[in-house]
């Protein structure tokens, strides 16, 4: 391994990097498609003003769905055992989640078949799920990581799940779930807002400013159950960041509040919870002044943030065991190989630019104000 020019450590730490930006992507990019979804049955009042939600976020929310593959992807390659316990324990609530997901595509294609507005209300319920859904998971997922998950690995690294999908919906995984929902509103009604006029951009400045407010409260109160409610872990052993991988060769101890630990060994990532309620407030602020890009960029920036504290505060565990606690994934013992790491990040520097370069472009050509003017220009739309 000496031809490779960085050790594994750094390696570990640049690929838990990469994993943070790729999810921090999809929930910023994501979260404007999924936001307009969860908002659609409530902001717009008629069926031209749903066709306009629908154009606002049909070009181009099949390009912002690459995040989440690209996450999933390199979950699998970088970190294969949290692959393996991840998406086999939490395989039913993955499965809800696509089943969401599943409904915008058909929804954006069917929805317009049909004139009939029974027809067009059950797909725009429809859309709302695929909006609504993913954004409550996920954030419930979350919780459920700092929980802790029920697993253990036996001598040979077989993992073995020991919960179900109804033990995932404990109160403090429910609350991260409205916290994640809050923030993909906000996102959503900052997006449309920003580019519709007249009652729907009036609409989603109130809801926008109802779900900020929430998310900021929620946001608070889930830092103090952290703090006086939730264990958190600590490994007590030696740790090794160039060892092998074996997630077994390490002793891990829970404390009360441990989830703050790493405030304290590294006083900047206070910075992720600041921009979380910064960016938050922004958003609220910037959507009560009218303010259209500042209040998308704010509240961009407040799920930055947002998940940006849930991830520093993990470091280094990626899915702590609630039933063994030596069996906790971390960063150091839960990788690919070195020259498997390494190979990926040259692959990864080549296509990531490519991947940002062509994002920019296909928002640069789809900017500027949908109305239903536009929409009677333009025979493709939806």
């Amino acid at each position: 391994m000496s031809s490779i020019p960085l050790d594994y450590e750094t390696l570990r730490l640049v690929w838990w990097l990469l994993l943070g930006i790729l999810l921090i992507g999809f929930a910023i990019m994501g979260g404007r498609d999924l936001g307009v979804g969860a908002l659609l049955p409530f902001v717009a009042r008629t069926d031209e003003e749903r066709r306009v939600l629908l154009n606002l976020v049909g070009p181009t929310w099949e390009g912002n769905q690459v995040w989440l593959v690209l996450g999933g992807g390199a979950i699998f390659a970088a970190f294969p055992p949290l692959y393996a316990v991840s998406f086999s324990g939490f395989y039913l609530a993955m499965i809800v989640i696509l089943l969401a997901l599943i409904l915008r595509p058909v929804g954006f294609k069917f929805r317009g078949k049909v004139k009939d507005p029974r027809w067009r209300a059950a797909w725009d319920w429809a859309l709302f799920i695929g909006g609504f859904v993913p954004s409550l998971i996920f954030g419930v997922a979350v919780g459920n990581v700092l929980l802790g998950a029920p697993f253990h690995l036996d001598d040979t690294m077989r993992a073995f799940y020991t919960g179900n999908f109804f033990l995932l919906l404990m109160p403090f995984a429910l609350l991260c779930g409205l916290v994640s929902l809050g923030m993909i509103v906000t996102q959503g009604a900052s997006v449309i807002a920003g580019r519709t006029t007249g009652p729907l951009a009036e609409r989603a400045r109130s809801y926008g400013t109802i779900s900020a407010m929430a998310t900021i409260a929620l946001f608070a109160l889930g830092g103090m159950w952290i703090a006086l409610g939730v264990d958190g872990y600590t490994i007590t052993s030696v740790v090794d960041p160039n060892a092998a991988i074996n997630p077994l060769a390490k002793t891990v101890t829970l404390t009360r509040g441990g989830w703050l630990a790493n405030y304290g060994l590294y006083p900047w990532m206070i910075l992720a919870p600041v921009l979380g309620f910064a960016g938050m407030i922004g958003a609220l602020l910037a959507l009560q002044a009218r303010w259209r890009l500042p209040a998308l960029l704010a509240s961009s920036l407040g799920i930055f943030g947002i998940t940006s504290t849930a991830g520093l505060s993990l470091f280094p565990f990626l899915l702590p065991s609630s039933t063994v606690p030596e069996a906790s994934l971390t960063v150091w013992d839960a990788s690919s190989s070195h020259l498997t790491l390494f190979i990926m990040l040259l692959v990864t520097c080549f296509f990531l630019p490519i991947i940002l370069l062509y994002t920019g472009w296909v928002f640069r050509v789809m900017r500027g104000t949908v109305s239903t003017e536009s929409l009677e220009k333009n025979p493709n739309a939806y």
